[in-house]
């Protein structure tokens, strides 16, 4: 028989099982359909009426079609009217202007990447997002403790909407923070005070670092682990250890599954010991509404687990799904939400058919489960963490194998120590003194891996999709000749490569080419000869500078220049160092310390990459390009502490052949006014566009063809000016900006220059 006859007599025998599943159990149809509408409701109503003709597959019986039909229709409206309840607030009067209020914090404050540190609180019934800047001081409070605070009402802005599925109505941006020494009562202030003990419990008798660490492995909470500490852990693709996740919840149970199963209980008592913990958990954790879709996460992928029949596994996502998005429709936005049904479905998918393999290896049962556990949720969380993160981790998968032995023994001791802690803070110290061990080689995995050649690629998500598939298909049907498997995966591959090509890698340059790079809010930029690379700064830790050098085709830098210590310009250096070899590092720190900077420093030693500190007049070369230092001129840090690090970035000029540019960081006309200037082709804008009232005098000594503002899209400082801009093409500067146009590259042959601007 030919292969397309095959293929085709595959996919009836296929669709013709998957409808006979559909009509034998009209209520999963029922709640599949109710889920359909919570998700399909608010976004895409059409999609809701072209489901209702699916009710025509239960024929002959109309009370289930009638039920289905309804619960799509049901779930529909129950979104709209769920959201319409979420959206209600009174703030919209009182938006852009001055406001002195007292809120109730809910969630721990988390430091900006550049400065300040922004917090969730309560004011009446309303949600707002709290953000403040680098010179404003944040009082020592924890959660559920009130604040009297003053600043300005803001409406949330595009760049906001990841505040929308969390119910966030506005940002206040505030100008003074302060504790007014109150904390909530009720139900609310038990689980506060609950915390604090817990807290206090896990931090007994570990420095500072692991107890950090254990605490963000126990109660999810990140926000006091070192930066450093928190790349790693992301770059090894173990980042779900250290948040609120259903998988976290999953391998605190592993452990509870294992114990059960050598005292010998039976089914029933490992469910309700495993839901007890759970419910344990939840409050314990802080009660918040990420630990919340956590436990509610955690008890069905618990029911998937022990369930005898993999029908009443999927009955229990389903339910999962439709309590969660009846809570809160936009819950489905939130990458937390994805993460944790991608890892609980993998987990029924493949947990069972892994964890017999490996017994067959003659491993314990219960560690035969915990990496069988481990091996699912990281096949079915490593598209979406692709997707929303930009990369992938090489070593993802073996890192969590290795790590899963240990993983256990620490969040139960934790918790322990936690629940002991209820009562006495010094008693729990044997607990988590016994977690020092297990927590250091889980600390250890995370650094080794992230610190591997490669660690992290960029690499498009569908294309990960696909390999998940792969092995999926690979365990779940082992017979990989079979008809099912061959047009599951045809059609998935299809689908996926048709959807989203990889992302397109540029060629080295024939001869110069100059990238402003797009990473947000912060400076980048690559100029390239020939196969010659130097990067000019390297944005904030989140803008993903090193994709966007892959995509340039850049596999190494000859110079990697930091012209000053803020995190908009140094936050990517680290990220940097580890993904490529780098002949030179200039270091334009200039004597201050601080997080992001130390790491660079500490990645530029690891690596032995030369470090030169700059000075003016100094004079780099790497193949054609030259770079020129202007300023500033060496001194003896305390001759200038306290200064403002803007005036003393390192300002360049760029010289490639004929070709000459102006790289001033972000110093701005004060500074640019006393140096040695020459006429340049292309001027980098100071300190992404901002006010600059010499900037007139400055163009008519430059008299630059083209000027780029290095600046994020929809950001809180009002970047660039107008008058900036005004300035600019009044000069007869063409301008060119990377909040809407994208990076901005320039191609350059003798006197020509050529644009293109792509996202």
């Amino acid at each position: 028989m030919s292969t397309p006859r095959a293929l085709a007599r595959a996919w009836r025998a296929f669709a013709a099982s998957a409808l006979a599943d559909v009509r034998a159990r009209p209520l999963h149809a029922a709640l599949a359909a109710v889920v359909l509408g919570l998700l399909a409701g608010p976004r895409a109503p059409v999609l809701v009426l072209a489901a209702l003709p699916v009710c025509a597959l239960f024929g002959r019986r109309p009370a289930a079609a009638l039920v289905v039909a309804a619960s799509v229709l049901g779930g529909g409206v129950l979104a709209d009217a769920r959201i319409a309840a979420l959206d209600r607030t009174a703030l919209t009067e009182r938006l852009g202007h001055a406001a002195t209020v007292r809120v109730w914090l809910l969630e721990a404050a988390r430091p900006r990447a550049f400065g300040g540190r922004t917090a969730i609180v309560r004011l009446g019934r309303e949600r707002l997002l709290v953000r403040t800047s680098g010179g404003v001081t944040w009082p020592r409070v924890g959660v559920g403790q009130e604040l009297a605070i003053e600043g300005v009402l803001q409406a949330l802005r595009p760049a906001d909407a990841w505040l929308r599925p969390r119910n966030v109505h506005a940002v206040l941006r505030a100008d003074r923070v302060a504790s007014t020494g109150r904390a909530r009562g009720g139900a609310a202030g038990m689980l506060d005070r609950v915390r604090e003990r817990a807290q206090a419990s896990l931090d007994r008798g570990l420095p500072p670092p692991q107890a950090s660490l254990l605490r963000g492995m126990v109660l999810g909470q990140d926000e006091a682990l070192p930066e450093h500490t928190r790349d790693d852990f992301r770059t090894a693709g173990l980042s779900h250890l250290v948040a609120a996740s259903g998988q976290n919840v999953m391998l605190l149970c592993a452990l509870v599954f294992g114990l059960s199963a050598l005292v010998g209980l039976d089914f029933r008592a490992r469910l309700l010991l495993a839901l007890g913990l759970i419910a344990l958990y939840v409050p314990l954790a802080g009660g918040g509404p990420s630990i919340q879709r956590a436990g509610v996460m955690g008890a069905a992928g618990v029911a998937a687990t022990l369930a005898g029949r993999p029908a009443s596994r999927w009955y229990a996502l389903l339910l999962a799904a439709a309590v969660t998005l009846a809570l809160n429709p936009r819950a489905v936005e939130d990458p937390g939400w994805q993460l944790s049904f991608a890892a609980v479905a993998a987990i029924m998918l493949l947990a069972a058919p892994l964890a017999g393999r490996i017994r067959r290896r003659r491993l314990p049962a219960a560690l035969a489960e915990a990496i069988a556990l481990t091996v699912a949720a990281t096949i079915g969380t490593a598209p979406l963490i692709a997707l929303h993160f930009g990369q992938t981790s090489l070593f993802s998968l073996p890192a969590n194998v290795l790590a899963a032995p240990a993983v256990a023994p620490v969040m139960w001791l934790g918790m322990a120590a936690a629940t002991i802690g209820q009562v006495s803070t010094a008693a729990a110290l044997p607990f988590t003194a016994l977690a020092g061990y297990p927590l250091a080689f889980v600390a250890w995995v995370a650094e080794t891996a992230a610190h591997l050649p490669h660690a992290a690629i960029t690499v498009s998500p569908w294309l990960v999709a696909l390999a998940c598939i792969g092995v999926v298909l690979a365990i779940a049907w082992p017979a990989a000749r079979s008809p099912r498997a061959v047009v599951v995966a045809g059609v998935a591959a299809v689908a996926l490569v048709v959807s989203r090509p990889p992302a397109r890698v540029l060629p080295p340059p024939a001869g110069l080419r100059v990238t402003f790079l797009d990473i947000g809010q912060g400076d980048a930029t690559l100029i390239q000869d020939r196969r010659t690379s130097v990067l000019v700064d390297t944005g904030p830790a989140d803008g993903g500078v090193v994709a966007r050098l892959r995509r340039a085709g850049v596999r190494r830098l000859d110079l990697l220049v930091v012209t000053h210590a803020q995190a908009d310009h140094d936050g990517g250096a680290a990220a940097v160092l580890r993904a490529m070899p780098v002949g030179m590092l200039l270091d334009g720190r200039d004597g201050v310390h601080e997080p992001l900077g130390l790491r660079m420093a500490a990645e530029a030693r690891r690596r032995r990459v030369a470090v030169a500190v700059p000075e003016a007049g100094q004079s780099l070369r790497a193949g054609r390009i030259e770079l020129r230092v202007l300023s500033p001129a060496r001194e003896a840090p305390d001759e200038h502490a306290g200064a403002d690090p803007n005036d003393r970035a390192i300002v360049a000029e760029a010289r490639v052949g004929p070709f000459r540019m102006l790289l001033t960081a972000d110093a701005e006309s004060d500074v640019l006014a006393t140096l040695d200037l020459q006429p340049v082709d292309v001027l980098k804008v100071s300190h992404h566009g901002s006010a600059d009232p010499g900037l007139g005098a400055l163009l008519e000594r430059l008299r630059p063809r083209l000027a780029a503002i290095e600046v994020g899209a929809h950001n809180t400082y009002g970047h660039p000016v107008p008058a900036t801009v005004a300035t600019l093409r009044a000069a007869g500067v063409t301008v060119y900006r990377t909040d809407r146009d994208g990076s901005v590259r320039l191609e350059g042959q003798g006197d020509e220059l050529t644009v293109a601007t792509h996202a």
